[in-house]
């Protein structure tokens, strides 16, 4: 959520920067802003001058009592009266305003960095990196959904039976497989720094309002309605709100943390080719890293947290590019945003397999996560988040770039984690 001294300080720039979004309202609820925010100004001012003479009749009461000046003092006693039942009407009013404004607030995304490209679609994506040669397969290669069932891996049938589709079940060595990616991506991440946490898979109301997942993608999320809970999107709510209503210290930069959990999205109105097999599932395997960062140093952080996922993909050795994503590709809480694809030979097609996002202070202002700096001063920290990695699309990519006419071949940095080196019938 933008805070509304910076909008105030630099509202033309806003505006002009939520113009690569394609956020046509952003003066129109800038301006609505701006004047819920001078109500809500003045009705604290009329109320703390209310507070401040109901103070003073109460201490001119006493002394009156005291001097034996009764009569006087129950004259006052009512006025003192009349403005407690006028300050409780404007506390009322001034809840009520700052309600409206923070509705206002959480309709506008964050403010794009002035290297995210303007664009409508995803095709307006910049990419600025490559590196990999893609396979040449033999003449049966298959899509992964067929090397699934041809080799008894995973089973879309058997999940659709169980829940419904997109919610396959893994057994046998494509179970191995899967736990072999998370503990890899795990150990990558404690290596690099990062300390790995297990958090809820259900969060409250007021952890997706902190990251920003309500109220945007409210109906991209499953929600239990009897406790108001909501199965988690991605592991970045829980770990990031570990940090909500919390004041750090300046010397506690970079805070870093990873997570393996399952994610829940109920992707409505996904259909088509482009979702089989894993491309596109309800429930699935993430590992997620998340930093706490210095405002000086967060756009540092991002570059270091693309290398990392590269370093991953090398040793993976699957083809792959980073995209800059365009303003209207752009998610509601970032700030800039790169996206990693991984190409999928049996497909033909780039598949995404990672965000890696700097949201600045967007997720900090609605968590209310603050440090003191240099000079004593409470001041509001960068949050960023990573797929280190979503496994999908990346088990999708090994099965079909690794596939042989003899089996599927595991690359050699998982071997020590699956015990084999091919999965065969």
């Amino acid at each position: 959520m933008l805070q509304v001294a910076t909008i105030r300080e630099n509202k033309d720039l806003i505006i002009e920067r939520l113009a690569v979004r394609n956020f046509t309202d952003a003066a129109k609820i800038i301006n609505q802003v701006i004047t819920a925010d001078d109500k809500r100004k003045s009705i604290q001012t009329e109320l703390e001058n209310n507070q401040a003479e109901s103070n003073k009749i109460s201490k001119e009461i006493g002394i009156l009592f005291k001097s034996g000046e009764q009569q006087k003092a129950t004259l006052l006693k009512e006025k003192t009266s009349q403005l407690k039942d006028s300050s409780k009407q404007l506390s009322e009013t001034l809840t009520n305003t700052q309600n409206e404004l923070n509705e206002l607030l959480y309709q506008i995304p964050n403010v794009p960095n002035a290297l995210v490209p303007a664009g409508t679609t995803e095709e307006d994506n910049e990419e600025i990196f490559k590196e990999g040669d893609i396979p040449k397969l033999h003449n049966n290669a298959l899509p992964h959904w067929e090397l699934a069932k041809k080799y008894d891996i995973i089973d879309f049938e058997l999940g659709n039976k169980i829940t419904g589709a997109g919610f396959p079940v893994y057994k046998g060595k494509g179970a191995k497989l899967q736990r072999a990616l998370i503990n890899y991506f795990l150990d990558k991440n404690t290596n690099a720094g990062y300390q790995e946490v297990q958090v809820p898979y259900l969060v409250n109301e007021a952890s997706g309002f902190g990251t920003g997942q309500l109220p945007d993608k409210e109906g991209q999320m499953y929600h239990a309605t009897e406790d108001n809970l909501y199965l988690i999107p991605t592991a970045e709510v829980p770990v990031t709100n570990i940090y909500r209503d919390t004041l750090v210290k300046e010397s506690d930069f970079p805070i870093l943390h990873t997570a393996y959990t399952p994610c829940f999205r109920r992707e409505a109105g996904s259909y088509g080719a482009h979702v089989r097999g894993l491309n596109r599932l309800h429930q699935f395997d993430k590992v997620e890293i998340v930093r706490i960062e210095h405002p000086d140093n967060s756009y540092k952080a991002l570059d270091g947290m693309v290398d990392h996922v590269k370093e991953i993909l090398r040793e993976l050795k699957l083809p792959y590019r980073i995209l800059r994503l365009c303003g209207g590709d752009l998610g509601f809480t970032s700030a800039l945003t790169y996206d990693f694809e991984v190409f999928s030979t049996a497909q033909d097609r780039w598949l995404e397999i990672s965000s890696v996002s700097n949201f600045e202070t967007f997720q900090a202002n609605r968590l209310k996560l603050r440090f003191k700096n240099a000079n004593g001063k409470s001041e509001l920290a960068h949050t960023l988040n990573g797929s280190s990695l979503a496994l999908p699309r990346v088990l999708a990519a090994l099965l079909e770039n690794y596939q042989t006419e003899n089996g599927i071949e595991i690359p050699e940095v998982l071997q020590k984690f699956t015990g084999f080196d091919i999965i065969t019938k």
